[in-house]
């Protein structure tokens, strides 16, 4: 028998099986506009028919960093894709889109048909609670570069905003008061320094209990899934008057809020008004790691913060609480050069 595929490391008919079972997960995410179905050159999306009146396109990319690689070291699979989708979408909020379309880039040392299901099913569940079609994506087998049993995962996410309600950071001003959506868990940023924390510095094992008298394994906090805000987010956008929306990811409230402030003004943030959860604590403590490198890293149990007028901040956070994302009042906005100070 001559060389082929196979035996380079590739295997297409375990890719054709992939593709077959993902094929109704991905199908169960169409919104009316997809045209056509899995399996072409391009995802097609009629924007005509999304009822839009002028509107902007707008993008964004990320990945899910190497909170993949304890999601791969537990075999716990099933959920990454959630944060992957999170991500993306909650992003796109940032600026005012709604999320339209999402495609997913997998590559894998060697192609299981089994996990490319389970990955993809977290993504299509992401997709669905955040109304955005997957109408693509890509799988690639890296034999000889990726170990067998490695992956990485990246999203792409399309949204709409009409260009008259595009947020820009523009509208802030001094007095607005600072709405901030709580976060349970760790999301998917700073996982290498979590990950230098538990395993080198703590010598921790994964499947012990997260804390003692922890219910809960330090493998089940630290993969647990990222809150998806984006449907809560645009829920208020279109009853309240919102001035910005940033997205607190890697970086903090100190890396995250001035991207949407502009220079005339600076944030004060009372870290008090909100528990941080135990998880950035027990963290923390394993490296002593100081306050301020923690806030620059971890979103603190933050992950969403609306700049909104006096006036609006009860309307915005009643209406947040009853589209089932916790929010309140940590902060406001005053005259200043677009710095963030967390008052502890």
């Amino acid at each position: 028998m001559g060389e082929g595929y196979r035996a380079a490391g590739v295997d297409i008919d375990a890719g054709t099986e992939a593709v077959r079972r993902i094929s109704p997960l991905v199908r169960a995410t169409y919104r009316p506009e997809v045209i056509g179905d899995i399996g072409g050159f391009g995802g097609l999306f009629d924007l005509g028919r999304s009822g839009f009146d002028d509107p902007l396109l707008v993008s964004a990319t990320d990945g899910v960093g190497t909170k993949a690689e304890i999601a791969r070291q537990t075999g716990r699979l099933d959920s990454i894709g959630r944060d992957l989708v999170a991500m993306c979408v909650d992003d796109l909020v940032c600026v005012g889109a709604e999320p339209l379309f999402f495609l997913d880039y997998l590559a894998v040392g060697r192609l299981s048909p089994a996990m490319v299901e389970r990955l993809v099913s977290g993504i299509a569940a992401g997709c669905s609670e955040a109304g955005c079609a997957l109408i693509g994506g890509e799988m690639a087998e890296h034999p000889g570069v990726m170990e067998a049993d490695r992956f990485d995962l990246v999203g792409f996410a399309v949204g709409a905003v009409e260009r008259d309600k595009v947020l820009d950071g523009s509208a802030v001003e001094a007095g607005d008061v600072l709405v901030g959506l709580e976060s349970p868990n760790l999301r998917a940023n700073g996982f290498s320094l979590v990950r230098r924390l538990v395993s080198e510095v703590a010598g921790r094992v994964l499947d012990e209990p997260a804390w003692d008298g922890s219910g809960t394994s330090l493998a089940d906090e630290l993969l647990a899934p990222s809150v998806l805000y984006a449907p809560a987010v645009l829920a208020a956008l279109a009853v309240h008057e919102v001035h910005a929306v940033a997205h607190i990811t890697g970086g903090g409230l100190p890396g995250n809020l001035p991207r949407v402030l502009g220079d005339g003004v600076d944030a004060v943030v009372d870290t008090a008004r909100w528990e941080v959860p135990r998880i950035f604590r027990e963290l923390q403590h394993m490296g002593g790691v100081t306050d301020e490198e923690m806030s620059r890293v971890f979103n603190m149990g933050i992950g969403m913060v609306l700049a909104v007028p006096d006036a609006e901040a009860h309307g915005v956070v009643a209406l947040l609480v009853d589209n089932g994302r916790p929010a309140r009042v940590i902060g406001e906005l005053v005259a200043g050069s677009g710095v963030v100070h967390l008052r502890r």
